[in-house]
């Protein structure tokens, strides 16, 4: 029998019988929660979808050379590529014990929303109940996990390409990072502050341009706000900036003469 048909029939008896017995109850909650296993993606092919996305995007990133530019040398990607796999693997790890915790926690929405309905109908049953409905409302968190689970795919991708990024910038000597939202997307639920940082300018702690004073934080530093990625489905990125040409409405006057002088690029 399919979810929807174990549903139906436990509804029904329900409707029939009402809550007589402790028994009955996890007869049927038994039966709803071995359906509702047997009908979701199983978990080797969602690992597999997931290892895939996260593979694609390294591959990209790392082995391609996706992330070499004028800033960033082939060296430099492969000195690091150690660490870039780690995270790779951490985040490979991550995002399956996550997919596993939404799943449990759906099917567990799902029993809780039938053991509440159910235990509110007196012994004999009852014939006010739309069926229908009821149904309806009881496997409401289970018709998300799909599209949860893709979407938990989606975001963990972004945020291993996010912390890729970061990690060879900061090692390639990025000064600062300028913030992207996507919120002039249609239909994309952005956070509010997140909308507000776009474009902002924000400066990396310790690096050379700050130590030798040559700019200043006007919006801020990196580590005084989340990441890009960071917070859930955020989809927001970074473009990283390295030289003072690139930060001029962050010059101090001290790094306005070293710009001049041409001693500093």
């Amino acid at each position: 029998m399919t979810f929807f048909e174990v549903l139906t029939a436990a509804v029904n008896d329900f409707i029939e019988y009402g809550f007589d017995s402790q028994d009955r109850l996890d007869y049927w909650v038994k039966r709803i929660k071995e359906a509702a296993i047997k009908e979701m993606i199983p978990d080797s092919q969602i690992q597999q979808e997931l290892t895939k996305s996260l593979n694609s995007a390294y591959n990209r990133l790392v082995i391609k050379g996706g992330l070499v530019n004028k800033q960033v040398t082939r060296f430099t990607i492969e000195k690091l590529k150690p660490r870039l796999r780690d995270e790779l693997d951490r985040r490979i790890i991550t995002s399956v014990n996550l997919i596993k915790y939404n799943r449990e926690e759906a099917i567990n929405n799902t029993l809780r929303r039938f053991t509440g309905w159910a235990t509110s109908i007196p012994v004999g049953g009852t014939d006010v109940v739309k069926r229908t409905e009821e149904k309806q409302k009881i496997r409401k968190s289970l018709g998300k996990i799909p599209f949860e689970q893709r979407r938990v795919i989606i975001d963990q991708t972004h945020k291993l390409v996010a912390n890729i990024k970061e990690i060879v910038a900061v090692d390639s000597g990025a000064i600062a990072a300028k913030w992207h939202s996507h919120w002039r997307q249609m239909n994309y639920d952005y956070r509010k502050d997140h909308k507000e940082r776009d474009e902002k300018v924000y400066v990396i702690r310790n690096t050379w341009a700050i130590n030798n004073g040559y700019i200043k934080a006007v919006d801020g530093y990196t580590d005084d706000i989340t990441s890009p990625g960071e917070e859930v489905f955020c989809r927001c990125n970074y473009t990283y900036l390295y030289n003072l040409r690139q930060v001029k409405e962050l010059l101090t006057k001290k790094g306005e003469l070293a710009l001049q002088s041409a001693k500093i690029s």
